[in-house]
């Protein structure tokens, strides 16, 4: 125990003595979360369109003051020149193009039906298929209000109708922060735990202190010991920078314990911490270390479910996310602030990244080797 406290004290000097390492620490999750949370926002607005109008009647200009109406859309162009929507859309000034036929009021009402042309600039996946979504629901919308009121002058009672109430459980608001800041916390906390780790062992073998710590008596354990624990007692305090942030900026109090949160983030820091250091071990250069995390944090965080539901990859994504320790946690914090969850609703999860804890750990201390 005294080599292993000898580790810790040389290690915590090392780390106060390095202002980088200091201003990463407390600067990283103040930028992050003031930036992040208001960037990563699932509500799709500004969405760029234009309209072809061919019919200019009053029930055209009413549909496009619906649309207009709604604050999603931005009408950048109006009139009856095809070739300008095209020549729009092809310069990305406009994402979606509504034509309304030339009289298209006067087939509706005649005939009791008439079509609408909406072409999506599809190069943005995500803000073609959700705008061109919202803008089918608003004119079906505009087509059971115009209805309605044909309708109901010609019966004398009210046109059948069905009205829903529903309730929004465990976000009352639908405030996608509540959802996102969690799930960026602990990536923040991740990237912290795995680069730190990942150059210190390297580290010690550029500047050449490596030899000396192999000749001396120190044990393989204790010396992964002293190089993990400091950087975990560090993890622990970014994350409480961390929802002090959330709590000051974004009013965002967790329903279920605290202490379920850290029994929880302190297993899944072992576990980063640990590949860190197993990174460490293998790599000959900081360079070579902090690419190797590079490449393991971009399939983190892709794969994680904070920006996308995992339930809609395929099988073989799942499988991946499966063995994604980051997926856990962000599924865990997200359960405890956002529904309550104590820690006997984690059990499976806190039974998966310690058996993770354990397995990496125990592999950094059997291949870490000494030689003299």
């Amino acid at each position: 125990m005294k080599m292993l406290r000898v580790i810790l004290q040389k290690e915590f000097r090392q780390i106060i003595r390095n202002p980088a390492i200091i201003k990463l620490i407390f600067m990283m999750p103040i930028i992050q979360l003031i930036i992040l949370p208001n960037a990563a926002d699932y509500e799709i607005k500004n969405i760029n369109l234009h309209v072809t109008d061919h019919d200019k009647s009053a029930l055209s200009r009413r549909l496009i003051e619906n649309i207009r109406a709604t604050g999603y859309f931005k009408l950048v162009g109006y009139g009856t020149d095809q070739s300008a929507a095209i020549e729009a859309v092809e310069t990305d000034k406009a994402d979606l193009v509504l034509q309304i036929p030339s009289q298209f009021e006067r087939t509706l009402i005649r005939e009791d039906k008439a079509s609408l042309m909406l072409s999506v600039n599809a190069i943005n996946g995500v803000k073609a298929n959700l705008g061109g979504a919202y803008l089918n629901t608003l004119i079906r919308q505009f087509n059971a209000e115009v209805r309605t009121e044909w309708i109901a002058p010609f019966k004398q009672q009210k046109p059948l109708s069905i009205a829903t109430t529903y309730s929004n459980w465990f976000n009352p608001d639908m405030n996608y922060k509540f959802f996102m800041v969690p799930g960026i916390l602990v990536l923040l906390l991740t990237m912290v735990g795995i680069n730190l780790t990942s150059i210190n062992i390297v580290r010690e073998k550029e500047i050449g202190t490596i030899e000396q710590i192999n000749v001396s008596p120190i044990k393989k354990h204790h010396f992964i010991l002293g190089k993990l624990i400091p950087f975990w007692v560090l993890g622990l305090i970014v994350m409480t920078i961390g929802f002090t942030i959330a709590r000051v900026l974004y009013g965002i109090i967790p329903l279920g314990s605290y202490l379920t949160i850290y029994v929880f983030a302190a297993i899944y820091l072992l576990v980063i911490l640990g590949m860190g250091l197993l990174l460490s071990v293998y790599s000959a250069t900081q360079q070579q270390s902090m690419l190797i995390s590079f490449f393991i944090m971009m399939i983190f965080v892709l794969m994680s479910g904070l920006y996308t539901s995992t339930d809609s990859m395929p099988e073989w994504a799942i499988w991946i996310v499966r063995f994604n320790p980051v997926s856990y946690f962000i599924e865990v914090m997200r359960r405890v602030v956002l529904k309550g969850a104590g820690l006997s609703d984690v059990t499976r999860e806190l039974a998966i990244i310690t058996g993770y804890a354990i397995l990496i750990n125990g592999w950094a201390i059997l291949s870490y080797r000494k030689r003299s």
